[in-house]
């Protein structure tokens, strides 16, 4: 059997000291998010970090760095993730764009409005971690990011 973990992806976007974040059911739960998501096949991940936060919010935006990249181990070997966590610009809102339909609410929160939800309706720690790694200046550049398509 080969162990494949789940690729996501997810933005740290930050305008006049407010971060866009997204509010969503999950396993029943109400939680609070950075707009995130899983990769598709076929896609960079750039790409898929462009994709789902138009998806989940509404804008467009360009990723310009690298936070970082998070291995979340859990018991379950179907739901360990890789998340790379990206920060940009964010670009301008698609008039009318319908969220995918996970998604119950986008909202533009303070630090202290996500530090004082924590932990109980984060999705999960890489919320807080990501947003740590951003306060930080971690910064790093997407020249480190490698894409070649195999011939078999």
């Amino acid at each position: 059997m080969v162990w494949k973990p789940r690729v996501t992806v997810a933005s740290v976007i930050e305008h006049d000291n407010r971060f866009l974040m997204v509010e969503e059911m999950h396993y029943g739960q109400l939680t609070i998010n950075q707009p995130a998501g899983h990769m598709e096949h076929g896609e960079s991940l750039l790409d898929a970090v462009r994709r789902e936060t138009l998806e989940e919010t509404g804008w467009h935006f360009e990723p310009t760095a690298l936070l970082g990249i998070f291995h979340l181990q859990r018991d379950d070997p179907d739901r360990v993730y890789l998340r790379f966590t990206f920060t940009g610009t964010l670009l301008e809102p698609v008039p009318g764009y319908q969220i995918d339909a996970d998604i119950t609410a986008v909202h533009w929160l303070t630090r202290e409005q996500i530090r004082n939800q924590q932990p109980r309706i984060w999705r999960s720690d890489l919320v807080g971690r990501s947003l740590e790694l951003y306060e930080s200046g971690v910064r790093h550049s997407l020249d480190s990011l490698h894409y070649f398509t195999a011939n078999d």
